[in-house]
């Protein structure tokens, strides 16, 4: 009996690798897509030890030719499209690569799905971004709250959203969105204001810089571990019937609440006096209160998350001192 196939675009992200580990865990046959005419990056893969246990396989989320030969030859069980332009602040001043990537790939990998393996399962990383700043009157976001994007970004991904159930509807695909809040890890991109912190703060405590740049402190968000959020994906790919889903830890903390945790946790009480306020990085429209009600995925999915605000901080910030003790080779 083979085992079961699945293909992951965005291996070389954060999401990527943390699904590729809990899917290899369980037998799959894991490929990921990585671009043609690139040096590919490995080192989030390398990180959780499973780089050499992924077959790659070349392509491009913006290249439909490309997309259709991979879906047609390898008629995976299950695709996970987790590849996307996925910097809001980015998507300001690269708004149409955003789009390309975001909007069209996610039409481009349904219509290789429709015409060459209709069999195959497909998971479309969607984002809380989607609501902007239209919250419930319980103070929370769910399946059933009006969306209203606030970046390209968030446009973007809204496209993705519907043209995702619309091949569900009219095609009879198992096609769903995982409606994710910010989720965060070791190896989230440094240029994400979470990771952002978490470098600094270690750098500072580590006597290798004195001060840390940011925007706006204010706006909250619900913050998560990738790790528990990449099982909610595989759930929704396990069900009879294909569903949308808003995946979440129900906290919001705010930017500075990030801030002191993580100058707190390595002993630091006057933070204060080592964030500097950098106007460039206010963005022209900003959301400010993400707070996810995920208790549809914890009655039908049964998923909630186990990594608590306070223990993804300090995780996230041990695993910056150490990198930066092994590259400076401190002790």
């Amino acid at each position: 009996m083979r085992p079961k196939v699945a293909f992951i675009t965005g291996i070389l992200g954060q999401d990527g690798p943390y699904l590729a580990k809990l899917l290899l865990e369980k037998g799959y046959r894991v490929y990921g897509l990585i671009r043609r005419y690139s040096k590919p990056n490995f080192e989030n893969l390398e990180y959780l030890g499973i780089a050499k246990d992924v077959d790659y396989i070349e392509g491009d989320l913006t290249d439909f030719s490309s997309l259709l030969r991979i879906i047609k030859s390898l008629k995976p069980d299950e695709v996970y499209n987790l590849a996307a332009q996925s910097h809001v602040g980015t998507s300001f001043s690269q708004p149409v690569y955003t789009t390309e990537v975001n909007a069209m790939g996610v039409l481009y990998l349904l219509e290789a799905i429709r015409l060459f393996s209709p069999t195959s399962r497909f998971y479309q990383a969607s984002t809380s971004e989607l609501f902007g700043n239209n919250i419930n009157k319980d103070g929370y976001q769910n399946e059933d709250t009006p969306f209203y994007p606030r970046s390209p970004y968030a446009v973007s991904k809204l496209y993705g959203y519907w043209i995702t159930r619309n091949y569900r509807e009219a095609y009879k695909l198992f096609a769903v969105n995982g409606i994710l809040f910010n989720h965060e890890s070791p190896i989230r991109g440094i240029n994400f204001v979470t990771r952002k912190i978490t470098y600094h703060v270690a750098m500072i405590k580590l006597g290798l810089a004195n001060e840390i740049r940011l925007g706006d402190l204010s706006p909250r968000r619900d913050w998560g571990f990738a790790g528990d959020y990449v099982e909610a994906m595989w759930l929704m790919l396990q069900q009879d019937e294909p569903d949308d889903y808003v995946i979440a830890t129900g906290e919001s903390h705010s930017v500075e609440d990030f801030v002191r945790e993580a100058f707190e946790y390595v002993g630091i009480k006057d933070w204060k006096k080592y964030v500097k306020f950098d106007p460039r990085f206010k963005r022209p429209a900003e959301v400010y209160d993400l707070r996810g009600d995920a208790s549809k995925a914890r009655r039908k999915l049964g998923w909630k998350p186990k990594v608590s605000f306070k223990e993804l901080v300090a995780m996230m910030v041990d695993a910056d001192i150490e990198r930066l003790k092994k590259k400076h080779n401190i002790k």
